[in-house]
């Protein structure tokens, strides 16, 4: 009897959960370095904005992060849309799903870099303007929300969209409102940023977070409605390539077998 030969000339899909992990740590150990640094520099060089400390420690920081972030984003948009699919009407079902399991590590990313930015950075900043007279827009908790965070958010869900347009066909072939709804929202601060700095600076002179200045910044929460569309979007193609792709794999594998029956 000679020996059974193994079919493999299917493989299965596996999605990038090692690159996801090293991704996630880098975002948590930038935005926890990032908050040490805040915590440490803050209230000794961070108060007022005309010393040399100040330019030195902080407004340095400024000038760097944003031409490193809006550079990073332009490159990696630039990439993606030079390498984009120029067949997806001949994309199989396994690449497509495997695709698809990217995207989904892209919006975690996405997810992750936005509660960071909305919740512990939007708190310190809300805490920091109710304690200190501010003399500058840029006090150290917004150059790391404003100027750090948000552009990090947008750059992650530009990203992510991007790359759903460029390499799926579902999205490819028409824009998704959910998702163009999703990355629009963080994009929209920062018009408001502009109008909450000018009415800080000539007629609100405290923090009063019922301001009518801060009014605009619920556009983000409401934004955060449409992913749930957007899930629908995605787990619905899921689900239909997993059973084609299922499929395929049983079989692969009922041909592998009558193969290996006729050879013995």
């Amino acid at each position: 009897m000679s020996s059974v030969t193994q079919n493999t000339s299917y493989v299965s899909p596996r999605g990038p959960w090692a690159k996801l992990f090293l991704v996630l740590l880098g975002v948590g150990i930038l935005f926890g370095s990032y908050r040490i640094y805040q915590h440490a520099t803050s209230f000794t060089v961070g108060l007022d904005y005309f010393s040399e400390d100040f330019q030195k420690y902080w407004m340095t920081l400024l000038y760097i992060q944003l031409p490193v972030l809006f550079g990073m984003g332009a490159a990696i948009v630039g990439w993606l849309w030079h390498t984009r699919d120029r067949q997806l009407d001949k994309l199989a079902p396994a690449e497509e799903l495997r695709r698809y399991f990217v995207l989904l590590a892209q919006i975690l990313v996405f997810a992750v870099v936005a509660y960071l930015t909305a919740s512990p950075f939007t708190e310190a900043d809300a805490a920091w303007h109710q304690v200190t007279v501010r003399d500058t827009d840029f006090t150290p908790t917004h150059i790391v929300l404003f100027y750090f965070g948000i552009p990090m958010f947008i750059m992650a869900g530009v990203v992510s969209f991007v790359y759903a347009r460029t390499r799926l066909p579902q999205f490819a072939n028409r824009i998704s409102l959910p998702f163009a709804l999703v990355v629009a929202g963080p994009i929209m601060i920062m018009p408001n940023l502009g109008l909450n700095e000018w009415g800080h600076t000539f007629f609100y002179a405290e923090e009063l977070f019922a301001a009518p200045i801060h009014w605009g910044f619920v556009l983000l929460g409401w934004a955060t409605f449409a992913a749930g569309g957007l899930v629908v979007q995605i787990l619905t193609r899921v689900v239909e390539l997993t059973k084609i792709v299922g499929t395929s794999e049983i079989a692969e594998g009922s041909q592998g077998a009558a193969t290996a029956r006729i050879s013995a």
